[in-house]
């Protein structure tokens, strides 16, 4: 059943996606951002419908009180599965992401990606691609007031492994003079990387409270990281509890945790 579930399931997200880019985004590259913005957060829902009545899992988001009222901001997040690349758009008003920009080739979505203002980069650029994504995010964060959507350890993290973060964020965090909105969570449990199983169950984000701008960035960076891991250990334990009672914990087998073995 959950392999039929979870084929099911994958079969209608992919196409859902296909018409929303085809009969909305597509059209609304002729209208202003907000638009494309607002289509894009219709959806973000719409998928968290279709996972929940299909796949049976439901989600829940904590802490939305720690999130500062007005301004720009960092919003460093776990990142665990593609499910919270798409849920976070739902929670922040007006999100920018800094991703690959081979994304941005690619016809139609790229081009809403660009429409978007999306920040691309280029990961081999090393000093250079980090300093253009630095203007670009004083630009998007300072004058516009945007919510900066980052992922400190640069690519998807199965759950209990040891953290990877990079220095980047926190070179992004003492250039821009803002705060930053440490987000944990757990739903490599239910949308594992590189699988297409989708596990029943209650995904869970947590918003923790901002680190206020003016740290060094060396403690910037081991504050953010003890933060996150932190949180997102224990609602890896809430969740594997969860599925452990369903007989469904993915690290039930292992005699150790990733993280334990270090």
């Amino acid at each position: 059943m959950l392999v039929l579930r979870s084929l099911v399931f994958n079969v209608l997200f992919y196409a859902n996606l296909s018409l929303w880019l085809v009969f909305a985004a597509m059209p609304a590259l002729l209208l202003p951002k907000r638009v494309l913005l607002s289509i894009t957060v219709a959806w973000a829902h719409s998928a968290l419908w279709l996972m929940k009545v299909v796949a049976g899992t439901d989600y829940e988001v904590t802490g939305r009180e720690n999130i500062p009222a007005a301004g720009g901001m960092i919003v460093a997040a776990k990142h665990q599965s593609f499910w919270e690349t798409f849920v976070l758009v739902t929670i922040f008003p007006d999100p920018v992401f800094i991703l690959k920009r081979e994304l941005t080739w690619i016809p139609f979505f790229g081009w809403c990606l660009i429409k978007m203002r999306m920040i691309p980069v280029d990961r081999g650029g090393k000093a250079r691609a980090l300093a253009h994504v630095t203007r670009r995010a004083k630009t998007e964060l300072r004058d516009r007031g945007r919510q900066l959507l980052i992922f400190p350890e640069g690519t998807r993290r199965p759950p209990a492994a040891p953290p990877a973060y990079k220095f980047g964020v926190a070179h992004i965090y003492g250039e821009l003079g803002l705060p930053c909105v440490p987000v944990a969570l757990n739903s490599g449990l239910y949308w594992p990387r590189r699988k297409f199983l989708r596990r029943p169950g209650t995904i869970r984000l947590e918003i923790l409270p901002a680190i206020p701008a003016g740290l060094d960035k060396a403690a910037f960076h081991g504050e953010l990281q003890e933060r996150i891991e932190t949180a997102s250990d224990r609602l890896l334990a809430q969740g594997r509890a969860e599925l452990a009672a369903r007989g469904l914990d993915p690290l039930a087998n292992t005699a150790d945790t990733p993280r334990q073995q270090g």
